[in-house]
């Protein structure tokens, strides 16, 4: 078994340095080439693979491809780029943040790995240059490149089963589904949601009355919502579902405007199950019962994700999915 001495040794460090820096004690300050040493000589003694500890890289890029437009559709991307930097500088990590993907390639050298935030579409040549010559990335929330980086992301689909199970805990036999358009699944573009292809499954599989209660059209925005509860209380003319299960937050803001502006009061005349859990759920009339994404869980273990993709050197990807935790508010309540 390869030990701290013999990597001291090889590398020409302190065993403290190497014990500490392969331990990732987030509090060791050493410079990049004698971090890289050491990382170099425990992987020659084939120490990464004999131990559960990986080192936390230090010189990391983010590729923040957040396209700036509505303030709410961002917020939750927004919250998300502040967690990763705060994760990031508790683990002493230097990150580095673009915008543009060709950059990145471009200075890929100066960095072990990357760490992605943002859900705007990315070429996909462009992607295949980046794994050339970054190999190492992990997305947070969004997985645009399966085969080529790992990913981190809530467990969407679970999501809207747990939401159905609610539902039809309360009593609930008609429900309903709010979203939008544009997420992507590796290369490929659907106009179906994920969180709607599982809704669809669900709901059929699990019988619940779904005919004609779905809507789906344009963005995740406050306006696309604000359209579809106006199209909503057009079509079905006051004969509401029990419920909608709504795929944002953001979308069941503009939802609520338009029951609000016409006397259509939630829950009374209909639920309304969320997800996101943005700050602004706790501020709608009624406040928004909606399922939270916890983003510090999602920054941790990307972070990780990466280290240990980094010390061993793998080429199989790994996708992690995230659990999420139901908020009740006044929007829907349980029976």
């Amino acid at each position: 078994m390869v030990t701290i001495k013999e990597i001291a040794k090889r590398s020409g460090y302190s065993q403290a340095t190497v014990s500490r820096l392969l331990n990732g004690d987030p509090t060791l300050s050493v410079k990049e080439e004698t971090r890289r040493r050491i990382i170099q000589a425990s992987e020659e003694l084939g120490y990464a693979m004999q131990t559960k500890h990986v080192a936390i890289p230090r010189e990391v890029a983010v590729l923040d491809v957040i396209d700036p437009g509505d303030h709410l559709q961002d917020a939750y991307f927004n919250e998300l780029r502040d967690v990763l930097r705060q994760s990031g500088e508790s683990q002493n990590m230097h990150l580095t943040f673009y915008t543009d993907v060709s950059r990145l390639i471009d200075h890929a050298d100066r960095y072990d790995g990357f760490l992605a935030i943002g859900a705007e579409v990315i070429d996909a040549g462009l992607l295949r240059k980046l794994h050339e010559v970054l190999p190492y990335g992990v997305f947070l929330d969004t997985n645009p490149a399966p085969n080529l980086f790992d990913s981190v992301q809530p467990d969407l689909s679970q999501t809207v089963l747990d939401a159905l199970d609610e539902c039809s805990a309360a009593g609930m036999r008609r429900v309903g589904f709010i979203g939008g358009v544009g997420r992507i699944m590796g290369e490929h573009e659907f106009p179906e949601d994920l969180r709607l292809l599982a809704f669809e499954n669900w709901s059929r599989r699990l019988r619940f009355d779904t005919e004609g209660l779905i809507y789906i059209d344009g963005p995740f925005t406050v306006s696309s919502g604000q359209r579809l509860g106006e199209r909503i209380i057009g079509d079905l003319h006051g004969d509401l579902p029990d419920a909608f299960i709504v795929a944002a937050d953001v979308l069941a803001v503009g939802v609520l405007q338009a029951f609000n502006a016409v006397g259509v009061i939630v829950p009374r005349d209909v639920s309304l199950i969320s997800i996101n859990d943005q700050p602004i759920a706790q501020y709608t009339s009624p406040p928004l019962s909606s399922y939270a994404i916890d983003q510090h869980e999602l920054a941790r273990t990307a972070i990780f994700t990466l280290a240990e993709a980094i010390a061993s050197r793998r080429t199989v990807r790994h996708h992690v999915l995230l659990s999420t935790t139901l908020v009740e508010r006044g929007s829907f309540v349980r029976s």
